[in-house]
Protein backbone atom coordinates (compact mmCIF):
# COMPACT_ATOMS: atom_id res chain seq x y z
CA UNK A 1 0.00 0.00 0.00
CA UNK A 2 1.43 3.39 -1.03
CA UNK A 3 1.78 6.46 1.20
CA UNK A 4 -0.87 8.19 -0.90
CA UNK A 5 -3.38 5.40 -0.32
CA UNK A 6 -2.68 5.46 3.42
CA UNK A 7 -3.14 9.25 3.52
CA UNK A 8 -6.43 9.07 1.60
CA UNK A 9 -7.71 6.37 3.95
CA UNK A 10 -6.79 8.49 6.99
CA UNK A 11 -8.55 11.57 5.60
CA UNK A 12 -11.63 9.53 4.69
CA UNK A 13 -11.71 8.01 8.17
CA UNK A 14 -11.54 11.43 9.80
CA UNK A 15 -14.47 12.73 7.72
CA UNK A 16 -16.54 9.64 8.56
CA UNK A 17 -15.85 10.14 12.28
CA UNK A 18 -16.89 13.79 11.95
CA UNK A 19 -20.18 12.93 10.25
CA UNK A 20 -20.95 10.23 12.83
CA UNK A 21 -20.24 12.71 15.64
CA UNK A 22 -22.58 15.24 14.05
CA UNK A 23 -25.39 12.68 13.63
CA UNK A 24 -24.94 11.37 17.19
CA UNK A 25 -25.26 14.88 18.55
CA UNK A 26 -28.47 15.44 16.60
CA UNK A 27 -29.87 12.25 18.15
CA UNK A 28 -28.73 13.36 21.59
CA UNK A 29 -30.32 16.79 21.13
CA UNK A 30 -33.65 15.23 20.14
CA UNK A 31 -33.57 12.88 23.13
CA UNK A 32 -32.79 15.77 25.48
CA UNK A 33 -35.73 17.76 24.10
CA UNK A 34 -38.15 14.88 24.74
CA UNK A 35 -36.80 14.30 28.26
CA UNK A 36 -37.04 17.98 29.11
CA UNK A 37 -40.61 18.21 27.78
CA UNK A 38 -41.78 15.50 30.21
CA UNK A 39 -39.72 16.50 33.25
CA UNK A 40 -40.39 19.17 35.86
CA UNK A 41 -38.16 22.25 35.87
CA UNK A 42 -36.63 23.73 39.01
CA UNK A 43 -35.73 27.41 38.77
CA UNK A 44 -32.71 28.71 40.62
CA UNK A 45 -34.13 31.73 42.49
CA UNK A 46 -30.65 33.25 42.79
CA UNK A 47 -30.15 33.23 39.04
CA UNK A 48 -33.55 33.95 37.46
CA UNK A 49 -35.47 37.21 37.71
CA UNK A 50 -39.17 37.05 36.88
CA UNK A 51 -41.22 39.84 35.32
CA UNK A 52 -44.04 41.61 37.12
CA UNK A 53 -46.53 39.21 35.59
CA UNK A 54 -44.66 36.25 37.05
CA UNK A 55 -43.41 35.02 33.68
CA UNK A 56 -39.73 34.33 33.05
CA UNK A 57 -38.12 36.75 30.56
CA UNK A 58 -38.39 35.60 26.95
CA UNK A 59 -35.29 34.73 24.97
CA UNK A 60 -34.00 37.75 23.01
CA UNK A 61 -32.08 37.34 19.78
CA UNK A 62 -29.72 40.05 18.51
CA UNK A 63 -31.75 42.77 16.81
CA UNK A 64 -31.27 42.60 13.05
CA UNK A 65 -34.26 44.74 12.06
CA UNK A 66 -33.95 46.36 8.66
CA UNK A 67 -30.86 44.34 7.74
CA UNK A 68 -30.12 44.04 4.05
CA UNK A 69 -29.16 40.69 2.55
CA UNK A 70 -25.53 40.72 1.52
CA UNK A 71 -24.69 40.31 -2.18
CA UNK A 72 -22.17 37.57 -1.30
CA UNK A 73 -25.04 35.08 -1.17
CA UNK A 74 -27.16 34.36 -4.25
CA UNK A 75 -30.95 34.22 -4.06
CA UNK A 76 -30.74 30.43 -4.39
CA UNK A 77 -28.36 30.22 -1.44
CA UNK A 78 -30.59 32.52 0.60
CA UNK A 79 -33.53 30.18 0.03
CA UNK A 80 -31.41 27.16 0.90
CA UNK A 81 -29.97 28.69 4.06
CA UNK A 82 -33.27 30.12 5.23
CA UNK A 83 -34.80 26.69 5.80
CA UNK A 84 -34.00 23.81 8.06
CA UNK A 85 -33.10 23.50 11.74
CA UNK A 86 -31.11 26.59 12.63
CA UNK A 87 -29.87 27.09 9.07
CA UNK A 88 -30.98 30.72 8.95
CA UNK A 89 -28.55 31.60 11.72
CA UNK A 90 -25.74 32.30 9.30
CA UNK A 91 -27.45 34.19 6.47
CA UNK A 92 -25.44 37.39 5.93
CA UNK A 93 -26.92 40.33 7.81
CA UNK A 94 -26.16 43.94 8.54
CA UNK A 95 -23.34 44.42 11.08
CA UNK A 96 -23.86 44.27 14.83
CA UNK A 97 -21.54 46.78 16.45
CA UNK A 98 -18.86 45.74 18.93
CA UNK A 99 -19.87 42.08 19.22
CA UNK A 100 -17.37 39.22 18.90
CA UNK A 101 -19.68 37.08 16.75
CA UNK A 102 -20.39 38.53 13.29
CA UNK A 103 -23.44 37.11 11.47
CA UNK A 104 -21.99 38.02 8.06
CA UNK A 105 -18.78 35.99 8.28
CA UNK A 106 -19.49 33.54 11.12
CA UNK A 107 -21.67 30.46 11.31
CA UNK A 108 -23.69 31.14 14.45
CA UNK A 109 -24.68 28.20 16.66
CA UNK A 110 -27.09 28.98 19.53
CA UNK A 111 -26.85 27.18 22.87
CA UNK A 112 -30.23 27.43 24.58
CA UNK A 113 -29.68 27.44 28.36
CA UNK A 114 -32.19 25.66 30.59
CA UNK A 115 -31.59 28.33 33.26
CA UNK A 116 -29.45 31.49 33.50
CA UNK A 117 -25.73 30.86 33.96
CA UNK A 118 -22.97 33.05 35.35
CA UNK A 119 -20.33 34.36 32.99
CA UNK A 120 -17.40 32.80 34.83
CA UNK A 121 -18.87 29.31 34.37
CA UNK A 122 -19.22 29.89 30.62
CA UNK A 123 -15.76 31.43 30.32
CA UNK A 124 -14.16 28.41 31.96
CA UNK A 125 -15.41 26.39 28.99
CA UNK A 126 -15.07 28.86 26.11
CA UNK A 127 -11.46 29.70 26.97
CA UNK A 128 -10.53 26.19 25.86
CA UNK A 129 -11.88 26.71 22.34
CA UNK A 130 -10.41 29.58 20.30
CA UNK A 131 -9.93 27.86 16.92
CA UNK A 132 -10.93 24.83 14.88
CA UNK A 133 -8.22 24.34 12.30
CA UNK A 134 -7.25 27.87 11.29
CA UNK A 135 -10.76 29.29 11.81
CA UNK A 136 -11.31 31.43 14.92
CA UNK A 137 -14.23 30.68 17.25
CA UNK A 138 -15.91 33.45 19.25
CA UNK A 139 -18.74 33.57 21.77
CA UNK A 140 -21.33 36.08 22.88
CA UNK A 141 -24.23 35.87 25.31
CA UNK A 142 -27.48 37.64 26.12
CA UNK A 143 -28.06 39.15 29.56
CA UNK A 144 -31.39 38.94 31.33
CA UNK A 145 -32.26 42.46 30.16
CA UNK A 146 -31.80 41.43 26.52
CA UNK A 147 -28.34 42.89 25.84
CA UNK A 148 -25.91 40.87 23.73
CA UNK A 149 -22.26 41.21 24.72
CA UNK A 150 -18.89 39.52 25.00
CA UNK A 151 -19.01 37.17 27.98
CA UNK A 152 -17.65 38.68 31.20
CA UNK A 153 -17.16 37.64 34.81
CA UNK A 154 -19.95 38.66 37.17
CA UNK A 155 -22.71 38.82 34.54
CA UNK A 156 -25.63 36.42 34.26
CA UNK A 157 -26.74 35.15 30.87
CA UNK A 158 -29.91 33.51 29.62
CA UNK A 159 -28.67 32.33 26.22
CA UNK A 160 -25.35 31.85 24.44
CA UNK A 161 -24.11 31.83 20.87
CA UNK A 162 -20.92 30.44 19.35
CA UNK A 163 -19.61 31.69 16.04
CA UNK A 164 -16.99 29.99 13.86
CA UNK A 165 -15.52 31.99 10.99
CA UNK A 166 -16.75 30.56 7.70
CA UNK A 167 -13.63 31.37 5.70
CA UNK A 168 -10.36 33.27 5.65
CA UNK A 169 -7.76 34.10 3.02
CA UNK A 170 -6.40 30.55 3.10
CA UNK A 171 -9.46 28.29 3.04
CA UNK A 172 -13.14 27.80 3.75
CA UNK A 173 -14.50 26.02 6.81
CA UNK A 174 -14.47 22.30 6.03
CA UNK A 175 -16.32 19.24 7.30
CA UNK A 176 -13.55 18.19 9.69
CA UNK A 177 -13.35 21.65 11.30
CA UNK A 178 -17.12 21.90 11.63
CA UNK A 179 -17.35 18.42 13.15
CA UNK A 180 -14.60 19.32 15.63
CA UNK A 181 -16.58 22.40 16.64
CA UNK A 182 -19.77 20.37 17.10
CA UNK A 183 -17.90 17.90 19.29
CA UNK A 184 -16.53 20.67 21.52
CA UNK A 185 -19.90 22.43 21.76
CA UNK A 186 -21.60 19.15 22.64
CA UNK A 187 -19.44 18.99 25.76
CA UNK A 188 -20.21 22.65 26.50
CA UNK A 189 -23.94 21.95 26.20
CA UNK A 190 -23.74 19.06 28.65
CA UNK A 191 -21.77 21.10 31.17
CA UNK A 192 -24.15 24.08 30.91
CA UNK A 193 -27.39 22.06 30.63
CA UNK A 194 -28.02 23.62 27.23
CA UNK A 195 -29.39 22.54 23.88
CA UNK A 196 -27.51 23.14 20.63
CA UNK A 197 -29.36 24.37 17.56
CA UNK A 198 -27.07 23.05 14.83
CA UNK A 199 -27.28 24.38 11.28
CA UNK A 200 -27.15 21.81 8.50
CA UNK A 201 -23.52 20.91 7.82
CA UNK A 202 -23.90 20.92 4.03
CA UNK A 203 -25.41 24.40 4.06
CA UNK A 204 -22.66 25.72 6.35
CA UNK A 205 -19.92 24.31 4.13
CA UNK A 206 -21.62 25.73 1.04
CA UNK A 207 -21.77 29.22 2.55
CA UNK A 208 -18.15 28.99 3.68
CA UNK A 209 -17.03 28.16 0.16
CA UNK A 210 -18.97 31.10 -1.28
CA UNK A 211 -17.37 33.45 1.24
CA UNK A 212 -13.91 32.04 0.54
CA UNK A 213 -14.47 32.62 -3.17
CA UNK A 214 -15.33 36.25 -2.42
CA UNK A 215 -12.17 36.62 -0.32
CA UNK A 216 -10.06 35.03 -3.06
CA UNK A 217 -11.54 37.31 -5.70
CA UNK A 218 -11.10 40.45 -3.59
CA UNK A 219 -7.65 39.81 -2.18
CA UNK A 220 -5.52 42.43 -3.89
CA UNK A 221 -1.92 43.54 -3.39
CA UNK A 222 -0.39 46.55 -5.10
CA UNK A 223 3.36 46.89 -5.43
CA UNK A 224 5.58 49.73 -6.57
CA UNK A 225 9.33 49.30 -6.98
CA UNK A 226 12.32 51.58 -6.67
CA UNK A 227 15.39 50.63 -8.73
CA UNK A 228 18.86 52.09 -8.33
CA UNK A 229 20.07 54.16 -11.29
CA UNK A 230 23.68 53.49 -10.35
CA UNK A 231 25.50 51.20 -7.90
CA UNK A 232 23.55 48.96 -5.47
CA UNK A 233 22.77 50.43 -2.05
CA UNK A 234 24.79 49.29 0.95
CA UNK A 235 22.38 47.71 3.43
CA UNK A 236 23.53 49.70 6.48
CA UNK A 237 23.30 52.99 4.59
CA UNK A 238 19.95 51.94 3.12
CA UNK A 239 18.42 50.99 6.48
CA UNK A 240 19.40 54.36 7.94
CA UNK A 241 17.69 56.10 5.01
CA UNK A 242 14.55 53.97 5.41
CA UNK A 243 14.30 54.78 9.11
CA UNK A 244 14.62 58.49 8.33
CA UNK A 245 11.80 58.02 5.82
CA UNK A 246 9.61 56.72 8.66
CA UNK A 247 9.84 52.94 8.27
CA UNK A 248 9.77 50.85 11.42
CA UNK A 249 11.52 47.48 11.71
CA UNK A 250 9.15 45.00 13.37
CA UNK A 251 10.37 42.05 15.51
CA UNK A 252 9.55 39.69 12.63
CA UNK A 253 11.91 41.64 10.38
CA UNK A 254 9.25 43.40 8.33
CA UNK A 255 9.74 47.04 7.39
CA UNK A 256 6.41 48.80 7.83
CA UNK A 257 5.13 52.32 7.32
CA UNK A 258 2.65 53.38 9.99
CA UNK A 259 0.25 56.30 10.16
CA UNK A 260 -0.89 55.81 13.75
CA UNK A 261 -3.35 53.02 12.96
CA UNK A 262 -2.68 49.64 14.62
CA UNK A 263 -2.34 47.96 11.22
CA UNK A 264 0.49 48.94 8.82
CA UNK A 265 -0.19 51.38 6.02
CA UNK A 266 2.15 49.46 3.71
CA UNK A 267 5.33 47.37 3.91
CA UNK A 268 8.72 47.41 2.22
CA UNK A 269 11.02 44.61 1.11
CA UNK A 270 14.72 45.21 0.40
CA UNK A 271 14.84 42.05 -1.75
CA UNK A 272 18.16 41.32 -0.11
CA UNK A 273 19.77 38.07 -1.24
CA UNK A 274 21.12 35.96 1.62
CA UNK A 275 24.82 36.55 2.12
CA UNK A 276 24.80 39.88 0.27
CA UNK A 277 25.38 43.27 1.89
CA UNK A 278 23.78 45.36 -0.87
CA UNK A 279 20.64 45.60 -2.99
CA UNK A 280 19.48 47.65 -5.95
CA UNK A 281 15.75 46.88 -5.76
CA UNK A 282 13.11 47.95 -3.19
CA UNK A 283 9.47 46.81 -3.27
CA UNK A 284 6.70 48.72 -1.50
CA UNK A 285 3.57 46.59 -0.98
CA UNK A 286 -0.01 47.62 -0.11
CA UNK A 287 -2.55 45.04 1.13
CA UNK A 288 -5.55 46.85 -0.36
CA UNK A 289 -8.43 45.16 1.58
CA UNK A 290 -6.66 45.82 4.90
CA UNK A 291 -6.33 49.61 4.54
CA UNK A 292 -9.38 51.87 4.82
CA UNK A 293 -9.92 54.32 1.93
CA UNK A 294 -9.63 57.31 4.29
CA UNK A 295 -5.98 56.37 4.97
CA UNK A 296 -5.15 56.75 1.23
CA UNK A 297 -2.73 53.84 1.29
CA UNK A 298 -2.00 53.93 -2.43
CA UNK A 299 -1.34 57.66 -2.47
CA UNK A 300 0.97 57.34 0.53
CA UNK A 301 2.79 54.40 -1.07
CA UNK A 302 3.41 56.26 -4.34
CA UNK A 303 4.51 59.39 -2.50
CA UNK A 304 6.97 57.39 -0.39
CA UNK A 305 8.36 55.59 -3.45
CA UNK A 306 8.99 58.91 -5.17
CA UNK A 307 10.74 60.36 -2.13
CA UNK A 308 12.96 57.29 -1.81
CA UNK A 309 13.81 57.44 -5.51
CA UNK A 310 14.84 61.06 -5.08
CA UNK A 311 16.97 60.40 -1.98
CA UNK A 312 18.58 57.20 -3.25
CA UNK A 313 19.11 58.13 -6.89
CA UNK A 314 16.54 55.62 -8.04
CA UNK A 315 13.55 55.35 -10.34
CA UNK A 316 9.96 54.24 -9.66
CA UNK A 317 9.01 51.21 -11.80
CA UNK A 318 6.37 48.50 -12.05
CA UNK A 319 6.97 44.77 -11.47
CA UNK A 320 8.34 44.34 -14.98
CA UNK A 321 10.88 47.14 -14.48
CA UNK A 322 9.06 49.71 -16.65
CA UNK A 323 8.93 53.32 -15.37
CA UNK A 324 5.55 54.25 -13.88
CA UNK A 325 4.20 57.39 -15.53
CA UNK A 326 1.69 59.70 -13.83
CA UNK A 327 -1.05 58.54 -16.21
CA UNK A 328 -0.52 54.90 -15.25
CA UNK A 329 -0.57 55.73 -11.54
CA UNK A 330 -3.78 57.73 -11.96
CA UNK A 331 -5.40 54.75 -13.70
CA UNK A 332 -4.36 52.43 -10.86
CA UNK A 333 -5.72 54.91 -8.30
CA UNK A 334 -9.11 54.85 -10.09
CA UNK A 335 -9.10 51.04 -9.97
CA UNK A 336 -8.38 51.16 -6.24
CA UNK A 337 -11.36 53.49 -5.74
CA UNK A 338 -13.60 51.08 -7.68
CA UNK A 339 -12.30 48.19 -5.60
CA UNK A 340 -13.14 50.02 -2.37
CA UNK A 341 -16.66 50.73 -3.63
CA UNK A 342 -17.16 47.04 -4.38
CA UNK A 343 -16.06 46.05 -0.89
CA UNK A 344 -18.32 48.70 0.65
CA UNK A 345 -21.30 47.39 -1.33
CA UNK A 346 -20.51 43.89 -0.06
CA UNK A 347 -20.71 45.13 3.56
CA UNK A 348 -17.04 44.31 4.07
CA UNK A 349 -15.42 47.77 3.91
CA UNK A 350 -11.67 47.76 3.39
CA UNK A 351 -9.82 48.19 6.67
CA UNK A 352 -12.84 47.26 8.81
CA UNK A 353 -12.60 44.63 11.54
CA UNK A 354 -14.59 42.36 9.25
CA UNK A 355 -12.06 42.80 6.42
CA UNK A 356 -9.13 42.33 8.77
CA UNK A 357 -10.54 39.02 9.98
CA UNK A 358 -10.98 37.79 6.41
CA UNK A 359 -7.93 39.18 4.64
CA UNK A 360 -5.17 39.79 7.19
Amino acid sequence: MTDLQISLMAIGGTIVVGVVTYNKWQEFKTRRSVERAFSSTHDDVLMRRESASGEAPARTEPSLAGAAVNPLVSSEAQTELGTGDGAGQFIERAPIADLPVDPLIDCIIPLELAAPVRGEKILALTHTLSHVGNKPVHFMACTEDGKWEAITHGSIYKTLQAGVQLANRHSALNEIEYSELVSHLGRFAEALDAELDLPDMAAVIHTGRRLHQFVTDCYAQLSVNVLSRAAPWNVETLMAALRRQGFDVRPDGRLVMSDGDPSPLFTLSTNLVQGSDSTSHLTLLLEVPCVAPARDGFGALVGCARMLAGRLEGIVVDDSGQPLADEALAEIAAQVTSFYEHMEASEIPAGSSRAMRLFA
